[in-house]
């Protein structure tokens, strides 16, 4: 029973974050609107607008994503599917979902499809490492070989 209990008790702080990360974006979104719609001041105003935006964007992204898990895990609870691990069938811990509420795999079964993606290749994204100055050196240091 505690089990049901402290599950219970998740749903209560799903519910509150998604309703705080509702109310963020919507607030972000204005925000975004509202400064997309000035388009007065100098250079450095622009810049300084832009770097908000993007940055505003970025923050809104982050936020959409875990609503969207966040919603993910109330749906599954009302179909008594959380807390269940999606790969391996088991119970995730509670450690774990107190945790992190919108988890939807035991720690094993994350492990492995962080290590590799459904081809078998290591999941990794390079797509957002940037070579940097003296980057060749560091290559050079540990025999890297970049073709």
């Amino acid at each position: 029973m505690a089990r049901k209990d402290a599950l219970l008790s998740l749903r209560e702080t799903l519910v509150t974050r998604r309703d705080a990360l509702r109310m963020a974006l919507t607030g972000d979104m204005s925000l975004l609107n509202e400064l997309a719609s000035q388009a007065s001041g100098d250079v450095v105003d622009c810049a300084l607008d832009a770097a908000h935006s993007e940055l505003g964007s970025q923050l809104a992204e982050v936020e959409s994503r875990e609503l969207g898990m966040i919603e993910n895990a109330l749906k599954r609870m009302k179909k008594g599917e959380y807390g269940v691990c999606e790969g391996c069938g088991s119970n995730i811990p509670l450690a774990r979902l107190q945790a992190l509420p919108y988890a939807t795999h035991c720690i094993e079964c994350q492990r492995q499809s962080e290590r590799k993606d459904s081809t078998g290749n290591v999941n990794a994204d390079w797509s957002r490492v940037v070579d940097l100055p003296g980057d060749d050196l560091l290559r050079q240091d540990f025999n890297i070989n970049v073709s």
